[in-house]
């Protein structure tokens, strides 16, 4: 672990801890990606907050228009870490013998960069309604090699995600130039868009950091 995030975990485990009663509520949204670093987001902020991720996986923008109430349920949220993008660039063929149809030669891309834009507009609309501070995560890199998905896809997908929450006032989490950085030891395999424990730690103490640093300003301003 590099000195400046033990130190930052020092001091974070030095902060006044709260009751469990007072603690503020953190919701993650997001596929499988989330769901790998949510166990070390919720540990690092162990006492600070209490870190949920919604059942299952949150797929494309598409499923998330259908889910989205259903996740966020009757919970006042203080703070939202949402993402989708990686099944909204995916191909997909139903001839596909690789895991999930995947197949960017043959196969239909499941959600195009424009309905993209306006499924996230929707989707942060009703984000916003909750009053939560919200927190957008950049879509994770996509490798070479990957069945279903092009190399620099996520760029693209990107840069129209922050067209979106710059026009809503919404914070980016930049975690596709934190995954760029990554040696290949960190993804499970040569072309697999999944990380391994190691990497998804590695995430975890990046969104830990941010959604930390949201909460002491919460709770300054609240002073």
């Amino acid at each position: 672990m590099k000195p400046c995030t033990t130190l930052w975990l020092g001091l974070l485990l030095l902060a006044p801890t709260l009751s469990a009663a007072d603690l503020p509520k953190v919701l993650l949204i997001g596929d499988s990606i989330s769901i790998g670093y949510t166990p070390h987001v919720a540990a690092a902020l162990r006492g600070r907050a209490q870190v949920k991720h919604h059942a299952g996986n949150a797929q494309h923008t598409g499923t998330g228009l259908k889910q989205l109430k259903r996740w966020l349920g009757d919970t006042e949220w203080d703070v939202i870490h949402f993402n989708w993008g990686l099944w909204d660039l995916c191909y997909r063929h139903p001839e596909s013998k690789v895991q999930g149809r995947r197949d960017k030669v043959r196969g239909t891309l499941t959600t195009s960069l424009g309905q993209y834009e306006k499924n996230l507009e929707q989707l942060v609309v009703q984000l916003k309604t909750t009053r939560a501070k919200l927190l957008w995560a950049h879509t994770t890199t996509v490798p070479p090699g990957e069945a279903g998905r092009k190399v620099g896809d996520d760029d693209k997908y990107n840069a129209v995600a922050t067209r979106v929450m710059k026009k809503h006032g919404v914070q980016i989490n930049d975690l596709n130039s934190v995954t760029d950085a990554f040696p290949t030891r960190l993804f499970t395999a040569p072309g697999n868009v999944h990380f391994t424990r190691a990497g998804s730690q590695k995430l975890g103490m990046v969104v830990a950091k941010r959604i930390n640093a949201v909460l002491r300003r919460q709770r300054h301003a609240s002073d």
